[in-house]
């Protein structure tokens, strides 16, 4: 009965919010008309209230419907829409940042900053794209006069993290004893581990926040202290959850401090210098100078977290049993040629940044790749049929037409293990999960796969997996 109640209030209220909120773009649209700037600043203020509103609202209707199908056969197919819909939403916010990220340091990097330059500006770029041409002029600190219409390149990092956390929810707390918690890494509470989750990110923006305000001005220390930070947080994340949670968490640790540096440092301070511009007076340089900064910050960060948002789809990598140096060769790799890519946007060469981040990347992939088996152990030899049987026993749980696992109502990722001729065409793919990196079966093994029948697909596949 509550759950009617409260679905009633819902949609009431949330069809109040939407009709307030139009109402006020059609307010908006008529000032605008009339010039009335200041009835369009405090108007478009209560909007952006009400809009955060209608995504409250979304959420808290997602949670009420929840309540509905909780228990029933419809539990796991909301989760999976759920996981699907916001990882999508994530995915478009990102790459609308990312690509913001990249396209504004570039601009930056290639700027013309010497021929015939006004001297009120710091540079300028002609441009070609999509059969027009474009130019564009960077101020020092401000034009004269503010114009109306200026864009604000903010929503694309709040829409980002706030999706981010919430496929964090969805995937990670909600499931946090199949995904979260591996208990032969560290036996915890979910309560606990879900605790330990929120209070890093937040713990770590701080620290990032105090190095960046007390170290930045020395380049060379500020960069050794954020490789430590980084380091030291890989390894925490990998002594707490499991292997794909500890590289998730490293990624969502890494996305809060490029949507704090917007939020806290950019935001506010781009806004103080609007309306110094505003006011006529002339604004506080040392404010760009820290949004420079952290938008800069924020560019060598954006393809470690691309590499983490399609980790989990590669457990050789948060699968090693040093995963965590995996994870920080790979982000220091990566950061390394974003370093390569920005150097020459600048005109400038740098010899050894790009070969030795290659290499390095090259060298996880190879001390991650599987030992060879012992053969003492497969003095005979092994049957697709005994593979079979291992497989049906530990697998179809999950991988199967019909799953009867809690969790998976569908075979994760379509891949199912009724017949042995399925068995055999995804004998890489068994290889890889089963015995390289036994991240399967899912949630901490859960049917009980022993090592010796381990070792009988092991032997299997490097006797030709002979039919």
């Amino acid at each position: 009965m509550i759950e009617i109640f409260l679905g009633i209030a819902w949609l009431i209220i949330f069809i109040i919010i939407v009709v307030v909120t139009y109402k006020l773009h059609h307010l908006i649209k008529f000032y605008k008309a009339e010039n009335n700037d200041e009835k369009v600043e405090s108007l478009q203020t209560s909007q952006n209230w009400f809009y955060a509103l209608i995504v409250i609202a979304s959420v808290g209707g997602i949670g009420i419907l929840y309540l509905f199908l909780k228990g029933t056969i419809w539990e796991s197919h909301l989760f999976e829409w759920l996981n699907l819909t916001v990882r999508w939403m994530h995915i478009t916010f990102g790459i609308a940042w990312i690509g913001a990220s990249f396209y504004f340091v570039f601009l930056e990097n290639a700027l013309n900053r010497t021929k015939d330059v006004r001297d009120e500006l710091a540079g300028n770029l002609w441009a070609v794209h999509g059969g027009g041409f474009y130019y564009l002029e960077k101020y020092k600190l401000a034009p004269k006069k503010i114009p109306k219409d200026l864009h604000w390149f903010k929503y694309e990092a709040y829409f980002t993290w706030l999706s981010g956390f919430c496929l964090l929810a969805i995937v990670y707390y909600f499931n946090a004893k199949s995904f979260l918690i591996d208990p032969e890494v560290l036996d915890i509470s979910v309560a606990a581990a879900i605790t330990i989750s929120i209070v890093s990110l937040i713990i770590g923006w701080i620290i990032y926040d105090q190095m960046c305000k007390r170290l930045i001005s020395n380049k060379l220390v500020f960069t050794i202290a954020m490789t430590v930070f980084l380091i030291f947080f890989a390894w925490f994340y990998a002594q707490v959850f499991s292997g794909r949670a500890a590289y998730i968490h490293f990624g969502a640790l890494i996305g809060t401090l490029m949507a704090a540096n917007v939020f806290f440092i950019i935001i506010p301070g781009q806004k103080r210098m609007v309306n110094a511009a505003k006011k006529g007076l002339a604004p506080n340089p040392e404010d760009g100078k820290a949004a420079f900064i952290r938008s800069y910050s924020n560019n060598y960060f954006t393809l470690p977290v691309l590499f983490i948002m399609i980790s989990n789809h590669f457990p050789s990598t948060f699968g090693n049993t040093y995963q965590w140096i995996v994870l920080i060769a790979i982000t220091i790799g990566s950061a390394g040629i974003k370093h390569y890519l920005n150097a020459r946007e600048k005109g400038q060469l740098s010899v050894w940044v790009m070969p030795i981040s290659v290499l390095l990347l090259l060298s996880v992939a190879f001390v991650t790749a599987p030992e060879k088996p012992k053969y003492e152990a497969c003095t005979e030899t092994v049957s697709l049929e005994q593979v079979s049987t291992i497989i049906n026993n530990r697998c179809t749980v999950c991988h199967s037409a019909n799953p009867t696992d809690a969790i998976w109502k569908v075979a994760p990722n379509g891949v199912k293990y009724d017949t042995a001729d399925q068995i055999y065409n995804l004998r890489d793919k068994i290889f890889q999960r089963v015995v390289v990196v036994k991240n399967m079966p899912f949630n901490n093994n859960q049917t009980g796969m022993t090592q010796e029948e381990r070792d009988i697909i092991n032997c299997w596949i490097n006797q030709g997996a002979p039919k």
